[in-house]
């Protein structure tokens, strides 16, 4: 098949990553990947990949967060134009609101004949035309597909949308162990951690990422193991959201439980020096409120780090409690804390958690979940053909 894979951006985020490895995986079982992207000019997806890529230049000018959306979905929708028009794909696959309502336009217009879309999560928009666009990406697509059974449960609950289960994955080549004592002891080195008890999270300062949760977790964390001086290092945070009152609030509440000093806020990082950060901590903490599927999870199981994660039902999916991580009520900083202590406490436990990890690792690999999306692309076509 030739697929065009369109993603909204090329900064390092979950679904950004999925679009990439996705297409990539499908590329390496034989078919013909396209993966497009919105870019400002002189940017590049913030990896190097194996596939075709074509790229819309867009410099927003817009500075209310409506505008500046629904003039991304314009710009997007006319430079995908040429690109789908004379492309001949056989699946134009949509990871995303806006990448999926500028393929939808031009379905409408004629210029092609479907769109797949992949619903990771729903944003919890205020604002009436922004929810109107959601919607239409939720409602109007010819196939919804979804990467975890949650999802698909609230889309037929709240939307009345049937959706197929495709799957996440890990690459284990780049999210893995240290090789050895001397490399761990080198990456540590380079990020200055000494000998402190490092706690890892990646995905960035944010309401849904639980940042207020994980902090007082952190400062639990630190009461309980002086001795330890833990180091919180927060990774990520590359997003088209404002959240600067978030972080305002973040910051003001590490400075109330005196632990600024304590936590690196360290923003959007190489692949090289993300992947160092999972080989150089102690523990993983991921106290999120809402997830798509929870990809860096599985990035953390794979570097061999315990897991603490929150206990909402799209984690409950693949991890188990007391088996491959700890998992803490949502929204809970004391009882984060006490289960992140419990960790540094019980280095066996962690041994535990860590060899369960690796047989959830196992079950997620990108070619299986290529596979999955090979399946439901055929599976999607043949009805089509069907129907005629």
């Amino acid at each position: 098949m030739k697929i065009a894979m369109l993603t909204y951006s090329v900064k390092p985020r979950g679904g950004v990553e999925h679009a990439l490895a996705v297409a990539e995986a499908l590329a390496g079982r034989g078919h013909e990947v396209c993966c497009s992207a919105l870019a400002q000019p002189g940017e590049r997806f913030f990896r190097e990949t194996s596939v075709d890529t074509r790229l819309v230049e867009h410099v927003p000018t817009h500075p209310a967060f409506d505008e500046r959306i629904l003039a991304m979905v314009a710009a997007y929708r006319e430079g995908l134009r040429p690109l789908l028009a004379d492309g001949g794909f056989d699946i134009v696959h949509a990871q995303d609101c806006i990448s999926a309502n500028a393929a939808l336009d031009l379905r409408d217009e004629g210029v092609i004949e479907h769109v797949v879309r992949t619903v990771h999560h729903v944003d919890e928009f205020i604002s009436p035309s922004l929810i109107a666009c959601q919607d239409r990406s939720i409602l109007m697509p010819d196939r919804v597909l979804c990467v975890s059974e949650p999802w698909i449960e609230r889309l037929a609950g709240e939307f009345g949308v049937e959706a197929q289960l495709v799957r996440n994955g890990v690459d284990c080549d780049r999210f893995r162990r240290p090789r050895d004592a001397a490399e761990r002891t080198a990456d540590r080195a380079a990020l200055g951690l000494g000998d402190r008890l490092t706690v890892l999270t990646v995905g960035g300062i944010e309401p849904r990422k639980g940042s207020l949760t994980l902090l007082e977790g952190f400062a639990e964390l630190r009461a309980r193991t002086p001795e330890r001086d833990p180091l919180l290092l927060i990774v990520g945070g590359a997003t088209l959201f404002d959240y600067r009152d978030e972080i305002g609030r973040f910051e003001a509440r590490a400075l109330q439980l005196g632990v600024s000093e304590h936590v690196r806020n360290v923003g959007t990082v190489s692949p090289a020096e993300l992947e160092r950060h999972y080989r150089a901590a102690d523990l993983f903490a991921f106290p999120s409120t809402k997830e798509g599927f929870g990809l860096v999870a599985l990035e953390a199981l794979a570097a061999g780090l315990p897991v603490v994660a929150s206990e909402i039902d799209v984690f409950l999916t693949f991890l188990v409690h007391g088996e491959s991580a700890l998992l803490s009520p949502p929204g809970d900083g004391s009882a984060l804390g006490r289960t992140l202590a419990r960790l540094a406490a019980d280095p066996d436990l962690c041994q535990r958690l860590v060899a369960a990890g690796r047989h959830v690792v196992d079950a997620y690999g990108w070619d299986i979940a290529a596979a999955a999306h090979e399946n439901a692309y055929i599976a999607f076509r043949g009805e089509r053909i069907a129907s005629v």
